[in-house]
């Protein structure tokens, strides 16, 4: 006979029984609209705080991470420029590249991204979503790594072409994914932590891209060569450990939902919730997951004719042409306007402003949150110091005052980015929903995007005339498209009172 208790025996059944029964639960966890859904207690609210530091733990780095290798490649390769320029071993001069080589190679880089922005987001509502986070960072990488066999332009216009398609629906992608474990009251913070990694890879990719130029030539590579294949093996593997290291969605969103094909040859990651806390979870995600999220052409057709889209699309027009022609150029700016500087220190004078406009994010945005009626004017205050910045770049006599202009920029650019999603997310989560949000992130950033193939393509080196000049008209034309998202700001703070008023007598 055992010496084990008999009410010990019945003890450890039960609990093997509850501990089948959880598991049990936990496979078919599934949203429940008839389910009590209220938070009241002030210990739930402990509690729920307890479980989103659980999640920034698990989430957040890794988004960080991704954002970081995904920003990289672009200043990377606005660094290779010049790199080694001194030994005739840049991409410029080693790929013989003329100016209309750069420009269209950048220029086609934001057609892509633009026509397949809003596609590829759509198909993360359909996949896996760490899936298809991961396979944005492992295609990306390889096709980066392909950069070290390019041998003339055509090469580098392709391969400009496909890192386009391959980057689409990055960035809308990461504001869908939070919004899967994040309710609306905490997302923006969640946002601007991993947006900081932009800033941050635009500053680490000129200083990475000076200890490449100590390789150049090493094993008959040049430097930009050797940037960019060991950017590109790192970027994959990273992408590989990002399938177990993001959670797939908190649940599923329609009961006796056919599992998609991509889910059988995934692993099965950890949940970063227990049960219990899962529970609780979904209590606070009641609005997020209240139905499932569908999208059709309709949605999509909705938003587009709504009159409320275009004045962002506008707003986030001008700032990112400035911001990614700044990214890409800046180099060349630096060294035009201070040719005596070695390729090295043009690429250490780069980081700064990056830095600069790092700063800017962490002290403006928490104000464009904590006055977020005000957030338009915030908006327009910062484009307003972009376009200080570019007339102290053009007019200023010496040529570290032109220099201490592009910093002005860099710090008038932070803000402004995450204020104008931040409006299209909220303008459009009133009207729509879910639905509203996810699509005006994509189309914001897709059709505003445009504003970077005007940046890259027709002005600083797509303008060769320019070039003696040190870039004065293109300076001057991004005063007034800068100008032009001032205007739209207006026109979008005008437009939404109005609409909101007209309710309010109707109603």
């Amino acid at each position: 006979m055992s010496s084990q208790p008999l009410g010990a025996t019945r003890s450890s059944d039960s609990i093997k029984q509850k501990n089948s029964k959880d598991q049990e639960n936990d496979k078919n966890f599934l949203y429940d609209e008839e389910a009590n859904t209220s938070i009241q207690t002030p210990e739930d609210s402990k509690i729920l705080d307890k479980i989103y530091r659980k999640l920034d733990i698990r989430i957040i780095p890794a988004l960080w991470c991704l954002y970081f290798l995904t920003s990289f490649g672009s200043s990377a390769y606005g660094n290779s420029l010049t790199m080694n320029a001194e030994a005739g071993h840049s991409t410029k001069l080693a790929l013989n590249l003329s100016a209309q080589d750069t420009s269209t190679a950048s220029a086609l880089y934001y057609v892509a991204y633009i026509i397949f922005d809003v596609p590829m987001n759509l198909a993360m509502t359909k996949l896996p979503p760490q899936a298809w986070l991961a396979r944005i960072v492992i295609s990306l990488g390889l096709v980066y790594a392909c950069f070290a066999a390019i041998e003339n332009s055509g090469g580098l216009i392709a391969c400009r072409f496909l890192t386009g398609i391959c980057n689409a629906g990055t960035w809308p992608g990461l504001t869908y994914y939070v919004s899967l474990w994040y309710p609306a009251k905490r997302t923006t913070r969640r946002i601007g932590f991993y947006f900081t990694a932009a800033q941050i890879s635009a500053s680490a990719a000129g200083l990475v891209a000076a200890g490449f130029q100590k390789m150049d030539m090493m094993r008959g590579l040049y430097g930009w060569q050797w940037m960019f294949l060991v950017y590109g093996c790192l970027t994959v593997f990273v992408g590989i450990t990002l399938i177990w290291w993001l959670p797939d969605r908190p649940v599923e969103l329609k009961k006796n939902e056919k599992k998609s094909i991509f889910k059988h040859f995934l692993p099965k990651n950890k949940k970063p919730l227990t049960l219990e806390q899962r529970v609780l979870h979904l209590k606070d995600m009641q609005e997020r997951y209240s139905k499932p999220l569908e999208w059709g052409l309709k949605d999509i057709v909705t938003i587009i004719c709504d009159v409320e889209i275009w004045p962002l699309i506008i707003m986030y027009f001008g700032v990112v042409g400035t911001g990614f022609g700044l990214a890409v150029f800046g180099t060349t700016i630096i060294k035009a306007t201070n040719p005596s500087l070695s390729s090295i220190n043009v690429s250490l004078l780069y980081a700064p402003i990056w830095l600069f406009d790092l700063s800017a994010i962490l002290l403006i945005t928490p104000l464009s949150d904590k006055f977020k009626n005000y957030r338009p004017f915030i908006f327009s205050c910062s484009t307003s110091v972009i376009m200080c910045g570019l007339f102290v770049m053009t007019y200023s006599p010496d040529k570290w005052s032109k220099y201490g202009g592009l910093l002005i920029c860099g710090f008038g650019l932070g803000p402004t980015v995450p204020t104008c999603m931040s409006m299209a997310a909220d303008i459009f989560g009133r009207k729509y929903g879910d639905v509203g949000t996810a699509v005006s992130a994509a189309l914001v950033s897709g059709l505003g995007n445009l504003g970077s193939v005007v940046g890259t393509y027709a002005l600083y080196s797509g303008w060769p005339e320019d070039i003696p000049r040190l870039f004065q008209y293109s300076n001057m034309i991004l005063v007034l498209i800068c100008g032009c998202s001032i205007i739209a700001a207006a026109v979008s703070a005008g437009l939404t009172r109005y609409l909101e008023n007209k309710k309010k007598s109707s109603s």
